[in-house]
């Protein structure tokens, strides 16, 4: 029995489980390069203290690598050889490159160093991205708030490299309810969302710039969220709360961000460019004059149909418009569906491309409705 007088059911295993994962918060990769001695030591230790699963695949790397930069040639294997070994410049093959520590997952894999890793990670985007162009977008930072459809959005804009930081904000951790919707295995439940997405884009590219907000963005840290290591340059905003996505457009409003919002039905995005139109009125005047001074005010019985007028309830699907009504009844909140938030991550990157490299400046509300596209 807790204090309060209700039964508390704990499980035999829990203390394995807190030894397990005492790492919970762990989402950046650690750096070992084999020519730098201390590194080397360090390396070794690690591989020592057992249980590390090793993945080495840096000659297929050097092969691909080689291959790219020698397009329009059949190269033979003794050619191959000869171009690694050119490559490597003396350098022994376990030494080149860098080995990278996963701690979360107790794995280390042996990778291209940094500029070459990237210039081969991103060689199948040209050249629908050019050299150029993948060059600004390296430079760019994107901040989002809410990682539903925000981690499909966070995890195709790294796998796209769209910009070089990412900054993560979301103060909830994984549920199964999730799992309709998100990408993660079971493992993960309990775990933050930010360290979830923090994770899959290390993993994916472990020199991709992520930081976390694992309290969400707040009174006290919007301004560090916005602006600390330099300025936000666009604002994604996918959460729920009625008041983070008043206060985040008026702070994006002041810094002449732009803001890209998805709602995961009918393919709905809005796009707002506080950067071009600073005093453009917030989610395209549908706030009801609200701000952060009088958010307060507002009753729990209001913000809904607030909500409802800011992303258009007229316009919404109609399996969604029929859900609202359930909501606190046979549903606790609103749907949504796996196809809808990859959808979200699609369209939302390729704006913010377009957008960083000037192909896109205008402001509005747009719909990628499939059931209207698609149909009979």
């Amino acid at each position: 029995m807790g204090c309060n007088g209700s039964y508390t059911m704990k499980s035999k295993y829990t203390s394995l489980k807190d030894s397990s994962r005492k790492t919970d918060d762990e989402h950046l990769p650690v750096f070992f390069r084999l020519a730098v001695v201390g590194d080397r030591e360090k390396f070794d230790d690690l591989l020592a203290s057992g249980g590390i699963l090793l993945c080495d695949e840096i000659y297929s790397q050097l092969k691909e690598l080689v291959k790219s930069r020698n397009p329009s040639k059949v190269l033979t294997d003794a050619e191959y050889a000869d171009l690694i070994s050119k490559q490597l410049g003396g350098v022994g093959i376990d030494a080149y490159g860098v080995w990278v520590y996963y701690p979360w997952a107790h794995k280390v894999v042996h990778l291209l160093d940094k500029d070459e890793f990237i210039e081969l990670r991103t060689s199948r985007n040209k050249y629908k991205i050019t050299v150029e162009e993948q060059a600004i977008l390296s430079r760019k930072i994107i901040g989002i708030i809410g990682l539903s459809v925000g981690q499909s959005i966070a995890l195709t804009i790294a796998m796209e490299r769209v910009c070089g930081s990412l900054r993560l904000a979301d103060f909830d951790t994984l549920d199964l309810s999730n799992l309709n919707r998100l990408r993660a295995g079971v493992h993960n439940i309990g775990l933050k969302k930010t360290v979830i997405a923090a994770r899959e884009i290390a993993e994916l590219d472990p020199y991709f710039n992520v930081e976390i907000y694992s309290d969400g963005v707040t009174a006290d840290n919007i301004d560090s969220f916005f602006t600390a290591n330099g300025k936000l340059d666009i604002l994604i905003e996918v959460c729920d709360g009625l008041d983070m996505k008043i206060l985040s457009r008026y702070k994006a409003k002041e810094l002449h961000i732009p803001v890209v919002m998805d709602t995961n039905d009918k393919g709905m995005v809005d796009v707002e460019r506080f950067d071009l139109e600073p005093e453009r009125a917030v989610l395209h005047g549908l706030a009801d004059g609200l701000n952060p001074g009088n958010m307060g005010s507002i009753t729990g019985e209001q913000r809904l149909p607030i909500i409802l007028k800011m992303v258009g309830g007229d316009n919404l699907s109609a399996r969604m418009k029929r859900s609202m009504g359930e909501i606190g009844k046979t549903i606790s909140t609103w749907p949504q569906l796996a196809s809808s938030v990859v959808l979200g991550g699609a369209i939302t990157t390729d704006i913010c491309r377009r957008i960083f490299l000037d192909q896109f400046r205008a402001s509005g509300r747009y719909y990628i409705d499939f059931e209207e596209l698609v149909a009979d």
